[in-house]
């Protein structure tokens, strides 16, 4: 599978969990290599660790403004940081789970963990280079991060 075909699969579960969870549809920017420096982080951040016969990192990173509209989209009124933290981890963790039936069952992925902050340091697997899918939702940017080997 070419990395074009790969991230394709990421773009596709993106915009089907919006248009599906939040009845509002998301656009993708150009994917691109971030060479030089780690992509940036936002106010709340799921990494999700892919192993079997891929080897890797995804992540999903979001303002706390997106992630709350989000939420209220979906009829919830409870805006605390624990309810945040639990939206970002379902949104990385259905992103890579969609993944997986592109992927394989060979594509195995951890539980979401769960940061709040933009000092997170991502643990990138050697001779890699994290590719960015930029989200755009009404006024609001996200990223997805993808780094496997």
């Amino acid at each position: 599978m070419t990395q074009e075909a790969e991230v394709g699969i990421f773009i596709d579960s993106v915009l089907g969990y919006f248009d599906v969870t939040v009845q509002h549809t998301a656009q993708c920017g150009t994917p691109y290599l971030a060479i030089g420096r780690a992509p940036e982080v936002s106010d709340y951040t799921a990494m999700i660790r892919v192993s079997g016969k891929r080897h890797g990192i995804v992540y999903f990173t979001a303002p706390r403004s997106m992630l709350s509209v989000m939420l209220m989209r979906m009829q919830e009124t409870d805006m605390s940081h624990e309810n945040l933290c639990d939206l970002v981890g379902e949104i990385a963790n259905t992103f890579a789970g969609n993944a997986r039936r592109g992927f394989g069952p060979q594509f195995v992925i951890s539980v979401p963990q769960v940061v709040s902050g933009p000092t997170t340091p991502m643990d990138y697997p050697p001779g890699t280079h994290p590719i960015v899918i930029p989200i755009d939702w009404r006024t609001y940017k996200a990223r997805l991060v993808v780094c496997l080997n």
